[in-house]
C-alpha cells in the first residue's frame, strides 16, 4: 500500500459549525451554543425543510436537513426565513481570512460553509505545524465573523475530510488530526458506512448485501471484486477506504472544461433528492454516451452539476478525470454517481448538468490491467444495438424500464426535442 501513497502533504478541512443558523444568531446578536433556533421557510408549514439548526438544538436530537414535523412538540424553537446573501457574505468574509494565510491556487471552495487548504508550503513561512496553524485560523474566524470553525488535518484530502466529519466535531477545540498511521485503528472503525465521506445510503445497501459493514471490512475487501462489481467507483471505495487518496486541491482548481465538450442539463419541474435523483442522472448519462458514440469519440473528463431549488439557491458543479477514455454508460454513471454522493449536501433538487469533456477520436480501444476484453466488447455491440434502434425507430422506441416511472422525465424530453435524433 505504500507505494500507492504519494508525497504527504498538510490539508486542512474546515467547516462552518451550523452556518446558517450561526451566521443568523451573529446577526441577532445570540449566542447559538444557547438558543434554539432553526432556519426554515415558515410558510411551508410543518413540512417544510430545517436548512440549518444552532448546536444548542443539536445537542437535543434536532437533526439538520429534517422536516419541521419531525421535532418534537416538547422542545420549543424559534423559525426564521432564510437570508442566503447575507449568509453568502459570512462566507465571503471567511474566505478571505483564509487568503490571508494561503494563496488562491491552495485554496478549494467545496461549499458555502465548507474549504480545503493545502498549508504544505506555509508551515515554514509561518514557523508552525499544522496544527498550530489551523488553531490560529479558526481563532481569527471567530475574531473576524462570529462564526465558530472545527477542521480536521490530514497528508491527503480524504483523511483531512473523514477527520473532521468524525472527530474534529467532537473535539473541545474544534480540531482533530489524523496521518496514515491512523487508517486502521481510526478510518476503518467507521460504521455504518454512510458515515464515510462519499457514501451514500444505497451504496451502503450494496456494500452490506456483500457482508461489508465497516470501512475495514471494505479495506479488507478483494479489490478486484470491487472493481467487477462497481467498476471507477469499485476502486476508489477501495483506495479511500485504505486512506488513499491521489486529488489535489491544485488539480481541482486548475481544471478548465475544453472547448469541446458534450453536455446535457435540464431544469427539473419539481424537488428531487437523494432518493429520485438517480434515474434522471441515469437517463441524462444515456444521451450524452450515445452523443459520443454517433461521432465516434471518448471522455477523458467526466462532469456533474446539481442546481438546489430557488429558496435555498446554490449547488455544485465538480468533474472527475480518468485514466482511460470512454464512451461505456456504466462507466460514465459510475464517475456520475461518485461525484454526487461525495458532494450532494441534501437539499432540494432543481437543475441537473453531465458533462464530458477532453474529447478523443475512438479509433482504438486502450485497455487498463482492469479491463476484460471480452465484456468491453458485449458493452460495446449493446450500445451499437440500441443506438441503432433508437436512431432508426425514435428516441422513445427503445428505454430503460425506469422511463415508466412517476420521476421519470425521458419520454416528454424526447417528445418535446423531437422523437428522432437531430
Amino acid at each position: 500500500m505504500e507505494k500507492l501513497i504519494k508525497k504527504e502533504k498538510h490539508i486542512l478541512s474546515i467547516d462552518l459549525k451550523s452556518f446558517f443558523a450561526s451566521c443568523e444568531c451573529v446577526m441577532r446578536g445570540i449566542d447559538p451554543f444557547k438558543v434554539p433556533l432553526v432556519v426554515a421557510n415558515p410558510n411551508q408549514g410543518k413540512g417544510a425543510i430545517t436548512l440549518a439548526v444552532t448546536p444548542y438544538l443539536k445537542k437535543q436530537g434536532v437533526k439538520s436537513r429534517g422536516r419541521l414535523y419531525e421535532i418534537p412538540n416538547s422542545i420549543r424553537y424559534i423559525i426564521v426565513q432564510p437570508r442566503m446573501n447575507s449568509y453568502i457574505k459570512f462566507s465571503e468574509k471567511v474566505i478571505s481570512v483564509y487568503l490571508d494565510y494561503v494563496a488562491k491556487e491552495d485554496l478549494f471552495v467545496y461549499s458555502i460553509d465548507e474549504c480545503f487548504l493545502d498549508v504544505t508550503d506555509y508551515l515554514k513561512l509561518y514557523k508552525k505545524t499544522d496544527y498550530e496553524l489551523a488553531n490560529e485560523i479558526l481563532k481569527e474566524i471567530t475574531k473576524r465573523t462570529g462564526l465558530t470553525a472545527t477542521c480536521g488535518i490530514g497528508p491527503n484530502i480524504l483523511l483531512a475530510k473523514v477527520a473532521m466529519d468524525v472527530e474534529a466535531k467532537l473535539e473541545k477545540n474544534g480540531i482533530a488530526k489524523w496521518d496514515y498511521s491512523d487508517v486502521k485503528n481510526k478510518l476503518w472503525s467507521i460504521t455504518p458506512l454512510s458515515k464515510m465521506w462519499g457514501i451514500g445510503p444505497r451504496m451502503e445497501k450494496k456494500l452490506n448485501s456483500l457482508g461489508i459493514l465497516s470501512i475495514g471490512d471494505l479495506a479488507l475487501y478483494d479489490k478486484n471484486k470491487l472493481i467487477d462489481k462497481f467498476g471507477v467507483m469499485g476502486r476508489e471505495l477501495w483506495e479511500h477506504a485504505n486512506g488513499i487518496d491521489f486529488s489535489s486541491i491544485k488539480d481541482m482548481n486548475n481544471y478548465k472544461p475544453l472547448d469541446k465538450s458534450y453536455s446535457n442539463s435540464q431544469v427539473l419541474f419539481k424537488d428531487y433528492n437523494r432518493n429520485n435523483i438517480e434515474i434522471i442522472i441515469k437517463e441524462m448519462v444515456d444521451v450524452v454516451s450515445k452523443r459520443l458514440r454517433k461521432n465516434n469519440k471518448q471522455a477523458y473528463v467526466i462532469g456533474l452539476a446539481i442546481g438546489y431549488s430557488k429558496n435555498i439557491g446554490g449547488g455544485f458543479y465538480h468533474v472527475m478525470k480518468l485514466d482511460i477514455p470512454t464512451d461505456e454508460n456504466k462507466t460514465i454513471l459510475d464517475v456520475c454517481n461518485i461525484l454526487f454522493n461525495r458532494y450532494y449536501n441534501g437539499s432540494p433538487i432543481r437543475k441537473v448538468g453531465v458533462s464530458l469533456g477532453r474529447l478523443v477520436n475512438k479509433s482504438s480501444i486502450q485497455l487498463s490491467l482492469f479491463d476484460d476484453l471480452e465484456i468491453i466488447n458485449k458493452e460495446n455491440e449493446k450500445n451499437k444495438v440500441i443506438d441503432n434502434i433508437t436512431e432508426k425507430f425514435g428516441k422513445n422506441s427503445l428505454l430503460r424500464a425506469s422511463a415508466l416511472l412517476e420521476d421519470s422525465t425521458i419520454m416528454e424530453r424526447n417528445k418535446k426535442i423531437g422523437g428522432h435524433s437531430a
